[in-house]
């Protein structure tokens, strides 16, 4: 087992492990904020709780409901997601981690040290995207020198060819891995579908999987029960939202029973591949 690997491995404390994804309502100095800082907490609470109940082996919380995102986010934001992230990392026995939309990447990692959260998801980290924020240039050099400086042990989750983007210049995903994987140094590699709720193919997943062996790989989105076999084939875990809410609606409560449907089946998944 390569040592990147063995660090998610060390990191979750088993195999294949499964990330569940706290959607937050719309935060201070978003648009449709309507909720006080008390409520957003609690729902916070609420979701990654009931997430740790069904047997999910991480969290990760996310800014999903600051509709129009911003490439960067004000210093509004960055306080927010720092008192709700400390407040679910105090409240878990599991590993949490945090994502900034739509790619703050310094700011989830600044957020993360300070809070005792273990990684960051950064959506844009070696490719250039083009995005309805508009384009959206790499961040590789100045978040693992930021890292540095900060004495960070927090580790770098990175996203290829991003899902709701497209690459301003023509990439393979073995060429784009590459780069994340050994010229930006990312901890995993996050694999997407095009759109939230829709899962990579698994051809796709096979083909990264053969050009980045030594690198952890996770499944970002579209992960369900009925896929799971397939794609932790060739991966090393998943990240997992949509799928885990009441009726399969990104914006709702996290549901115990779908969190628990999923988690049986990765757990019989990870019986069998160790038989």
């Amino acid at each position: 087992m390569t040592p990147k690997i063995t660090d998610l491995l060390g990191l979750f404390g088993t195999r294949k492990p499964v990330i569940g994804v706290v959607h937050l309502p719309p935060l201070p100095g978003s648009p449709l904020c309507r909720q006080s800082l008390e409520e957003l907490v609690e729902r916070a609470l609420k979701d990654a709780e009931t997430l740790e109940e069904g047997g999910i082996d991480g969290v990760l919380v996310e800014n999903y409901g600051d509709k129009p995102f911003r490439k960067k986010v004000g210093p509004e934001t960055i306080a927010t997601m720092s008192i709700i992230v400390e407040k679910v990392v105090k409240s878990l026995s599991i590993p949490v981690g945090v994502n900034i939309l739509r790619s703050d990447c310094l700011a989830a990692l600044a957020v993360a040290s300070v809070t005792g959260a273990r990684f960051i998801r950064c959506n844009v980290f070696t490719d250039t995207l083009v995005t309805d924020q508009g384009i959206i240039e790499p961040c590789a050099w100045e978040l693992m020198s930021y890292r540095r400086m900060l004495g960070s042990r927090v580790m770098i989750f990175a996203d290829i060819l991003c899902k709701h983007a497209k690459p301003l210049v023509e990439l393979s995903p073995e060429e784009s891995a590459r780069n994340a994987a050994y010229r930006g140094m990312a901890d995993a590699i996050i694999l997407t579908g095009r759109e939230t709720g829709l899962g990579p193919d698994p051809r796709y997943v096979e083909r990264v999987r053969k050009a980045v062996p030594d690198v952890p790989l996770l499944i970002g989105s579209g992960f369900t029960p009925e896929n799971a076999e397939i794609l932790l084939k060739f991966s090393d875990g998943a990240i997992v939202g949509t799928y885990l809410k009441r009726g399969g609606v990104t914006e709702e409560c996290v549901d115990l029973d779908r969190v628990r449907k999923l988690m049986s089946v990765v757990k019989e998944l990870r019986r069998l591949e160790t038989e």
